[in-house]
């Protein structure tokens, strides 16, 4: 019996030891929090997409906090989440313009380069018959890695290929990081015309690779009189900046590859 209780006074007496070493460690190697860190995670949209860059909303809050990222870098918040933070933190708040993604590539006339029975994947096909299932090496797979990692049902398969819902993109170019020739861009929200093609071939290639992509003519620079389009590497580039929308780039191309949202008709395959 004086045994028994011999032992249960030795384990209570190590459990009070081991309690009150606990009890110190935990005030020794306590992680000061800083209280706007929860109110700066609920200002953030909850999305985790790392379109700012983090893993996820805690860790730009935290950035935020430690002085290691700028507020305004949560495209999927906009505006709203930018002055609730800088309302947090007591600074003024950014301006900030709406960016959407822009899959830079039309595609609706690629030429294939056979039947394709492999992976439903776009990296798995750009490993195929070299550099890819299309005559095209630059256009969109069509395989929706892209549909697949948005988490605001912004962008399908269209005719074959990746197109944006700019109403639902937040801008937060998750899509862009899965694609493996890096056709998704970001532009402004209010930019009304846009050069969706990213080959960089000669003219001669792209006329037998794809019915309507750029061949870098140069007509589009030559009636712009805002500067506003270049032609860089066979491949005509909007300046976002100097653009007006005025949309006569777009009336002169010879392959309808300029894509002018004021137009009156907008071809229903764009």
């Amino acid at each position: 019996m004086m045994n028994i209780l011999y032992a249960i006074g030795v384990l209570g007496a190590m459990g009070i030891i081991f309690g009150v070493i606990l009890a110190i460690a935990s005030k020794v190697f306590a992680v000061e929090t800083d209280d706007r860190l929860e109110p700066m995670i609920e200002a953030l949209p909850g999305a985790n997409c790392g379109g700012c860059g983090y893993s996820g909303c805690a860790g730009y809050a935290q950035a935020v906090i430690d002085g290691k990222a700028k507020i305004g870098a949560c495209a999927a918040g906009g505006k709203a989440c930018a002055d609730e933070m800088a309302k947090i933190m007591g600074v003024e708040s950014v301006e900030m313009e709406r960016m959407v993604a822009m899959v830079m590539c039309s595609g609706r006339d690629a030429i294939p380069k056979g039947q394709y029975e492999g992976l439903r994947d776009c990296l798995s096909a750009t490993k195929v018959a070299g550099k890819g299932i299309m005559l095209c090496e630059h256009g969109c797979m069509g395989f929706g890695n892209c549909v697949e990692k948005c988490k605001f049902d912004a962008i399908h398969i269209v005719d074959g290929r990746a197109k944006v819902d700019h109403e639902k993109c937040t801008g937060c170019m998750s899509c862009s990081i899965v694609c493996p020739r890096n056709l998704i861009h970001a532009v402004p929200y209010s930019a009304t015309v846009h050069v969706p093609c990213s080959s960089t071939a000669k003219g001669p290639i792209v006329m037998k690779s794809c019915g309507n992509g750029c061949i870098g003519c140069t007509k589009c620079v030559k009636v712009c009189e805002h500067e506003a389009i270049r032609v860089t590497n066979s491949l005509a580039v909007i300046d976002y900046d100097k653009c007006v929308g005025c949309g006569k780039c777009a009336e002169v191309c010879p392959r309808h590859i300029i894509l002018d949202l004021n137009a009156k008709k907008i071809p229903a395959e764009v």
